[in-house]
């Protein structure tokens, strides 16, 4: 079900989604009272013109990204008691774009990977446990674990040192079908690896399950001010849809109890 309502989430969560209806309303309004019907469409261009301004969706977004400190590196020692590192899904593209070229693409949120490659090679004692089915509401043949695996290796990393989850399709399975892998013992300590704006209710997510991890957080999209003449459009839009769904997506969470 949770994937589902995650799914409904996405959808209204997408700027350009309220602007469409906004246009249809005033088309349906227009044809009794077209006054009405200029009024709404003047509307929704108005809408589509704020949309676009960044430091709107970006306080949002920073609100996110700033609820854990930037991560420091631990003191040799330390390295030494955890397990491991848990990267979570959603930095690589979807299993179509590899037909016809084999290659595994990364999205913009592709330091989550490769930040999960740099910490293991510089401490080759940790496991690198990646967890993320298929998202898509059509499964596809092969999941996200599988293109990991590949990219994973063929960054250097053993086959022996890679721990594969590929059930999951939101954060609370990724916290869920992880622990249920082989050699998984969540009460050790393992360092958890999202991006800032996907860490608040990943973190929530595990520490309700019972694991012990220790947030690495890695692609942030905004920095300590947006300067207040940044205006672009595409990526002000989707700024605007990660702040709302994960903002919206913690509060679902929060109320089903799947996140303290």
């Amino acid at each position: 079900m949770f994937f589902a309502v995650s799914k409904l989430l996405t959808a209204l969560t997408q700027p350009l989604t309220w602007v469409l209806l906004l246009m249809v309303l005033a088309l349906w309004r227009g044809r009794r009272q077209p006054a009405r019907g200029r009024g709404l469409l003047w509307t929704s261009v108005l809408l589509l013109v704020a949309l676009g301004w960044m430091p709107l969706p970006d306080l949002l977004l920073r609100r996110l990204e700033l609820a854990q400190p930037v991560p420091a590196a631990p003191a040799d020692p330390q390295w030494e008691r955890y397990a491991g590192v848990v990267v979570l899904g959603g930095a690589l593209e979807h299993a179509y774009l590899r037909s016809g070229n084999g290659q595994v693409a990364l999205n913009a949120a592709g330091e989550r990977m490769n930040m999960a490659v740099a910490l293991a090679l510089a401490h080759p004692r940790l496991k690198v446990l990646f967890t993320g089915g298929d998202g898509t509401l059509l499964r596809q043949t092969e999941s996200e674990a599988d293109a990991a695996r590949q990219y994973f290796q063929e960054m250097g990393l053993s086959a022996d040192r890679l721990l594969l989850e590929g059930r999951s399709r939101t954060t609370y399975e990724n916290a869920r079908y992880s622990a249920e892998l082989p050699g998984v013992d969540i009460h050790r300590p393992w360092l958890l690896v999202t991006s800032g704006w996907h860490m608040p209710r990943s973190l929530a997510t595990f520490r309700s399950l019972g694991w012990d991890v220790t947030p690495y957080t890695v692609d942030y999209r905004t920095g300590s001010a947006t300067p207040w003449t940044q205006y672009a459009m595409a990526a002000s839009l989707g700024h605007w849809q990660i702040a709302l769904h994960e903002t919206l997506g913690l509060w679902a969470y929060r109320w089903s109890g799947q996140a303290e």
